[in-house]
Parts: structure tokens; sequence; C-alpha cells
């Protein structure tokens, strides 16, 4: 970007406020302005061009190797311009290095774009170091536990005859092969029987 004379005499009293701040006149007021709106617009008119510039690559690229000159040519103007050669760049010049020149664009390619990724790297670094606290490693996710059939889990359900308030009764435990069954109380010991009372005298005399 190239500046006037008039222009650079607006620049530099600009600076020199920015530096000492002082109250500025009307009509200095209006050349800072007027210089704003043209910086504003050389960079609205350099996107455009750099916008047509990379339309231009694509269509030459498209187009090799019969377009093989001027795809160079276009390129070489990208990268002048602070264009970051991408895989498609890459592809075609690795196809196109038996050209002296395009072997040797294409080393330069390499390099821009090695560059490039390692900022991207970087900055991704960056990012995530300002996001994470200093000295705190990074939690590690803690992994699920399994329920193994047979465990406990199995022994800790609800029996039949347990009750809410008492502890569970254990479960009768069946009688081995040629082992005699354990005899019920009933059974040892069975229940009294109610004496009957005699019969009254009448009964007794006409007997």
């Amino acid at each position: 970007m190239a500046f006037s004379a008039d222009e650079l005499r607006v620049l530099r009293r600009a600076l020199a406020t920015a530096l000492n701040p002082a109250p500025l006149q009307d009509d200095d007021v209006q050349d800072c302005l007027r210089l704003a709106d043209s910086v504003d617009e050389a960079v609205r008119e350099a996107g455009r061009e750099r916008a047509f510039l990379l339309a231009d690559l694509v269509r030459y690229r498209q187009a090799l190797p019969g377009s093989l000159a001027g795809y160079l040519e276009l390129l070489r103007d990208a990268l002048a311009a602070g264009y970051d050669p991408g895989a498609d760049d890459l592809a075609a010049l690795r196809a196109l290095r038996s050209n002296p020149a395009a072997a040797a664009l294409l080393a330069r390619c390499q390099v821009l774009a090695e560059r490039s990724v390692r900022a991207r790297l970087a900055r991704v670094a960056q990012v995530r170091g300002r996001t994470a606290p200093v000295g705190v490693p990074s939690p590690v996710p803690r992994a699920r536990l399994l329920a193994l059939p047979g465990g406990r889990a199995s022994d800790d359900g609800p029996r039949p005859d347990s009750s809410p308030g008492g502890p569970a009764k254990p479960a009768p435990k069946p009688p081995a092969p040629g082992e005699r069954p354990v005899p019920k109380p009933s059974e040892v010991f069975p229940p009294r029987r109610r004496p009957v009372p005699p019969p009254p005298p009448e009964e007794r005399a006409a007997g």
C-alpha cells in the first residue's frame, strides 16, 4: 500500500497526536477521516484482487498441463500476496516436477505449507493452554463397573421368606442322597390330646 505525500503528512500528524494527546482542529479531524476511508477502500480493493487471483489460479490449475506457464505465474503472484499453498497445488506441482520451474516452485510451496501447518498447531496448543489450568492434569475418564452374574448383586436381592421388619430366614437345605431328613418338631413331640371328661353317674349306672 502506497501513500501520497499529503496522506503521509496526515498520517504523521495522527501518530503525533496519538503519542501526545492534544485537541485537533476541524481540518485535521477531517483529514484523518478521509485517510481512514482511503485505507478502508484500499483494503477492500486488495481483498477483491486477491479473490480474483485465487479464482484464476483454480481455473488454470484445472486446465493443467496445457496452462502450465500461466499457472506457475499466477501461483507466484499468489504466494507473494500471502497465499498458503493447498493440497491441490502441491499435487499439481508434483505431477509437473519434470519441469524445472515447477520443481523449484514445488520446493518453495512445501516449505510454506509446512510452516503454515506448524503455525496452526502452535495456535491450537496456545488456545488449549489458556483454557486448561496450569499444573492441573486433565481428568482421566472413569471406567464403568459391570456387575458379574453370581456375585453379591444376586445375594442382595429380596427373598420370598424375608420380612420387612426382620432378617431373612435361611432357606431349608435339601437332604443329601441316602441321608434321613431331619424330623420336624411336630413329629418328635406330637401334640397332647385333651382329656375326655368321664360320663355322668346316671349314664355310668345305666351301663
